[in-house]
């Protein structure tokens, strides 16, 4: 008796161009999901940003005019945007991701504003003789940059930014003898904070 067989045989790739197909997709999402945000904000360059911003309060928290206390945070400004590019770049160029992708250009034209309008309203503060008014601005303008840069980085940017408007709202009302230490707290505290926090969950 005749053995009954199929008129159609199923391709015996079926499977594995299924997988593949799978594979695929999986590969196109995560490299979309890779574009679309920009993960090289460095964790342990933000540590040690919140570290020498530490040991600037303590060196401004000694001045004697309001001059020299300035002209400490704006040396430690400096070097803090110094210290935060060469972080990026190094963590850009170790998970092997272009420093002026798409998200990356999005990321500084979205942080660099607010930054750029704090250094003009400094100068204007200073010269009118408002100089306790510079902490608050400088942390609210500050948090504002990291919030509105943070929409195109990893969830926990926005939050950090958010704490710095936070302290920076309280510094705004504070007397300025409490400025150096809010800002102790804010370009100190919160950057080492969330620099580990990022360096433990993003990859350095």
């Amino acid at each position: 008796m005749a053995s009954v067989r199929p008129i159609r045989v199923a391709p015996p790739e079926t499977v594995a161009l299924h997988t593949r197909a799978m594979d695929n997709l999986r590969f196109i999402r995560e490299t979309m999901e890779r574009a679309g945000a920009f993960t090289a904000v460095p964790g342990w360059g933000g540590f040690a940003i919140g570290v020498s911003a530490l040991a600037a309060t303590v060196i401004a928290a000694r001045q004697s005019n309001a001059g020299a206390w300035l002209a400490t945070w704006l040396i430690e400004g400096i070097f803090a945007i110094a210290l935060g590019a060469w972080a990026i770049k190094r963590k850009a160029d170790s998970a092997q991701l272009p420093l002026l992708s798409a998200p990356g250009r999005r990321f500084v034209l979205s942080f660099a504003p607010p930054l750029l309008v704090g250094a003009l309203l400094t100068v204007v503060l200073y010269q009118a003789g408002l100089t306790q008014a510079i902490p608050g601005t400088w942390l609210l303008l500050y948090g504002t940059g990291v919030v509105t840069g943070g929409a195109y980085s990893v969830r926990v940017v926005p939050l950090m930014g958010m704490c710095f408007m936070l302290v920076g709202a309280v510094a705004l009302f504070c007397p300025f003898s409490w400025g150096t230490a809010l800002l102790g707290v804010g370009f100190g505290g919160l950057h080492v904070v969330f620099g580990i926090i990022i360096a433990r969950r993003y990859g350095g």
